[in-house]
């Protein structure tokens, strides 16, 4: 089944999409801001996108883990992304 949300979607926000929602630090609400997709629709794309035996790892990873639910972070944690990912080399 087709999903719609990969129509509005470029092939490089697809890419920065599963990698935001790979990566450990990055909430799912950063990802929401940026692309319009809640949690259940980020699940439905990494269903589709991933091999299943990548989405169960995945979804092993991230669920109930507090650096991918803002309302679970510390309020002293203010950035989406891990302080040692951008730099420069």
């Amino acid at each position: 089944m087709p999903n719609p949300s990969l129509n509005i979607l470029s092939s490089a926000d697809l890419s920065r999409l599963i990698e935001m929602a790979w990566e450990d630090r990055t909430p799912f609400d950063a990802i929401e801001r940026l692309y319009g997709l809640n949690e259940s629709r980020v699940i439905e794309i990494m269903r589709s996108e991933l091999k299943r035996s990548s989405f169960e790892l995945w979804r092993k990873r991230v669920t109930g883990r507090v650096t991918k639910h803002k309302a679970l972070r510390s309020k002293d944690v203010g950035r989406a992304y891990c302080p040692t990912q951008y730099k420069n080399k």
